[in-house]
């Protein structure tokens, strides 16, 4: 006999791990949570069991992984909540996005093919795989010489990341491979598909990241001009019915349920992206609250009732977060991940020896070496490009840049410049956002990296706005949760499911007003260098990445 309570899980898919999570109905309170990490992590290399090389940019997955979340996390997530599954009323799942799975009509990934086994392009194409920014280029000059209407609403510029970049990246450079997919899946809707049997494409990513605008997509003739065995792109691989968010995209199917252990046929929710499903679980679903999900990178978003033309926006869908509302996506392609990488090769191993020796991890340590600094002391202003800039200029061929250093520059220096630059980032973001008649009200920030109390200072001050903080530190699940609440039909539409099981801290960091002064000033470097490299007037990293890229291609005929 089940109890009187009800459950539903929250299944967070991220860059190198998916979370299960157990959430209470009534309340969102989270009992219980699971992790796996993928085996394979993110493929960047060399494909699993090869030494061939793959080209720069590259970022793949392998789509087994995914699946023993749902075989091992969700299980764990439930017997350590204690709860009995047969209470279990539905599930909700995000992902990343654009990740791309090509797929047989069954929703096979070409990959386990035995004949694409060793085909990179047969596999599932992570969202910061940058390889196909040509074919971004062409489409982007494309629409802007046909003046596209859909184009003003990606902020005038289509990604790298994106479901058409990548498509025409497939098509043209393993044209047997694209012959071959029947669909071309966004993970959200591929993993929901494992779980129903069922394919259901979902609203959000159709309209972010598949230019889904006003019930069309971009036109036959507009991708015939791209190339004409692109022309039957849409029609052929994408075009799918549509799923709104927080409906069900259909019931837990005999095979998940054993993998899951959890009730046949109980709803699954239409899938979602893991940075828009982060809103309502901070409560962000009203007008002008910014939304920041801060990890390897961070994505910002927010709704509004207005629809403007935001130069870099990564999107504006009508109902793309909260029905009934516009949803506005922005981003930074690299936060967390710049910092990982400055601990991996740029902090001698004394710093690591005197880390261990107090008995704190690295970051923790350079952190607090940082916290003693004065605004400005380390003399230093960072461009934070590492993985290339996604909002507002839209450009995965620009890299990261450190001015100011010299002899005397330590590893602490130049890691606080680096959080500051991911600062300076956002702020360029909320400027815009702002000056396009989308004013940002509230800045509220979820993802792990609001552990760090330094970083947090850093974001209020050079932002000067208070900063709230989601109330879960699995905010991306609990936002699963709580579509998977709405779709089990516990609460009649996202904005009740959000008030009843949400979280959120309010101005829990202030700005300190002489920071702000500080800060501005530093900015006002940042925003040359970001201009002067971003905007065209000098395009040496665009020609950096081209001799990279002929270096590469030598390397490669060379071992051949």
């Amino acid at each position: 006999m089940g109890t009187q309570e009800s459950y539903v899980i929250g299944i967070d898919y991220g860059t190198l791990s998916g979370r299960a999570v157990v959430v209470r109905v009534r309340d969102g309170a989270e009992l219980a949570s699971a992790v796996v990490e993928y085996p394979h992590a993110v493929v960047e290399r060399s494909l699993p069991g090869s030494a061939e090389r793959l080209p720069p940019e590259w970022a793949l997955q392998v789509p087994e992984d995914y699946r023993q979340v749902l075989k091992q996390a969700v299980p764990a997530a439930v017997t350590q909540a204690g709860i009995d599954p047969s209470d279990v009323v539905g599930i909700g799942t995000d992902f990343t996005a654009c990740t791309m799975v090509p797929t047989t009509a069954d929703g096979t990934p070409l990959c386990e093919l035995p004949e694409f086994a060793a085909e990179p392009h047969a596999f599932v194409k992570l969202w910061r795989h940058h390889a196909a920014q040509p074919q971004a280029e062409r489409i982007n000059e494309l629409a802007r010489q046909r003046q596209e209407s859909w184009l003003p609403r990606y902020g005038g510029l289509i990604s790298s990341e994106w479901e058409f970049a990548k498509g025409l990246q497939l098509l043209e450079e393993a044209p047997r491979v694209y012959a071959a997919m029947d669909h071309w899946v966004e993970a959200a809707d591929w993993i929901v598909w494992q779980l129903t049997g069922s394919y259901v494409r979902n609203a959000c990513t159709a309209g972010y990241k598949g230019i889904l605008q006003d019930g069309r997509y971009p036109s036959k003739d507009f991708l015939s001009a791209l190339n004409p065995d692109f022309a039957g792109f849409v029609a052929d691989k994408v075009d799918h019915p549509i799923g709104s968010l927080g409906d069900s995209a259909g019931g837990l199917s005999a095979e998940a349920a054993v993998w899951t252990g959890l009730p046949e046929g109980i709803p699954v929710a239409v899938g979602n992206v893991d940075a828009h499903v982060t809103a309502p679980a901070a409560k962000a679903v009203q007008p002008g609250q910014m939304v920041a999900i801060m990890g390897t990178s961070t994505c910002h978003v927010m709704s509004s009732d207005e629809l403007r033309e935001v130069p870099g926006m990564c999107g504006v869908v009508d109902g793309g977060i909260i029905p009934g509302l516009y949803g506005y996506e922005a981003g930074q392609s690299g936060v967390g991940d710049i910092f990982g990488w400055f601990i991996k090769n740029s902090v001698p191993e004394s710093y690591h020896a005197h880390a261990a020796k107090r008995g704190v991890g690295i970051h923790e340590y350079l952190t607090a070496l940082a916290e003693r600094q004065n605004i400005g002391e380390h003399g230093l202003v960072a461009l934070d490009w590492h993985s290339g800039n996604r909002s507002v200029l839209v450009d995965h061929e620009l890299s990261g840049v450190v001015v100011g250093q010299t002899l005397a520059t330590t590893p602490e220096d130049g890691y606080r410049a680096l959080l500051e630059a991911t600062a300076f980032g956002a702020r360029v973001i909320v400027e815009t956002f702002n000056a396009a008649g989308v004013p940002v009200t509230e800045f509220i920030v979820a993802g792990g990296l609001m552990k760090n109390q330094l970083l947090m200072q850093i974001y209020a001050d050079v932002l000067n706005l208070p900063l709230s903080t989601i109330g879960s530190s699995q905010g991306p699940a609990l936002g699963s949760a709580i579509h998977a609440a709405v779709a089990a039909g516990r609460y009649p539409d996202i904005m009740a499911a959000s008030e009843a099981m949400g979280s959120v801290n309010r101005a829990v960091v202030s700005p300190i007003p002489e920071n702000v002064a500080a800060y501005n000033e530093l900015f006002a470097e940042y925003r040359l260098l970001h201009d002067y490299f971003g905007r065209g007037t000098n395009d040496v990293m665009h020609r950096l990445k081209a001799i990279a890229r002929r270096a590469h291609k030598v390397a490669v005929e060379v071992t051949a």
